[in-house]
């Protein structure tokens, strides 16, 4: 079975994880503002613990996005930097499809073939996406694929939609928890479930070289700073 790694760095927290078939462990920290410092001491640290180096692995998974953009920024130097002094592919994962993975095959909570993932884009905007997910060995499916929209806009989509699960902040607007569907707040992006979407990946060929891989931002990076700079104008 291949040797992955993974990790994760597009929300507050920070995680890793190794996988190679038999072995699954990870690692996770909430980090808010100290990815730089944390991810590569936690890479060490786990291959340290499973006794191996980033030279045996077969390829590295990450979380892709969406998310923060400085979080997604550092993660894909990180794996860019261990990527190409080990000569290895990348497996860029969806967090959002991520996040409806591990809600979906909780060990500690009720099936839910159908996950909503939605995280708290500011700007009154969220990232979400709905996946269906009918096993564990399987790489869920994007019913509605990742986007960026207003809380409302996701609801008036999904207003046809079969009853669901949701994970993620995107979840404390009212729109979305007007729904009227079991939902947890408090969840983010791990380093575990991207490593066991990324295998399945890696088994369908489904690698990418370094230099083809970029961070999925779904919100256009110049209006994001151009409202930032709106924001930071208003009067406090």
């Amino acid at each position: 079975m291949a040797k992955i790694l993974a990790l994760d760095t597009s929300s507050d927290a920070c995680s890793v994880a190794y996988s190679d078939g038999e072995l699954l462990l990870e690692r996770f920290e909430l980090a808010a503002k100290s990815h730089t410092q944390r991810a590569l001491p936690m890479v060490a640290e786990l291959l340290s613990e499973v006794g191996e180096s980033v030279n045996n692995l077969d390829a590295i998974a990450f979380g892709a996005g969406p998310g923060s953009f400085t979080g997604l920024r550092i993660g894909m130097g990180v794996v860019q930097g261990l990527a190409f002094g080990a000569d290895l592919p990348l497996l860029p994962v969806s967090t959002l499809m991520a996040m409806a993975y591990g809600r979906a095959f909780s060990d500690t909570l009720p099936p839910s073939q159908r996950v909503l993932s939605a995280l708290d884009a500011r700007m009154g905007e969220i990232y979400w996406g709905l996946y269906d997910c009918p096993n564990p060995a399987q790489i869920p499916t994007a019913i509605h694929p990742d986007r960026v929209t207003a809380p409302l806009a996701a609801v008036s989509l999904l207003s046809q939609e079969s009853a669901f699960t949701g994970v993620g902040s995107g979840w404390q607007y009212e729109p979305l928890a007007a729904l009227g569907a079991d939902f947890d707040v408090d969840v983010y992006p791990h380093a575990q479930d991207i490593v066991r979407i990324g295998a399945m990946q890696f088994a369908a060929g489904g690698t990418m070289a370094v230099d083809q891989v970029q961070p999925v931002y779904l919100r256009n990076e110049v209006s994001w700073k151009k409202r930032q700079r709106v924001r930071s104008a208003q009067p406090q």
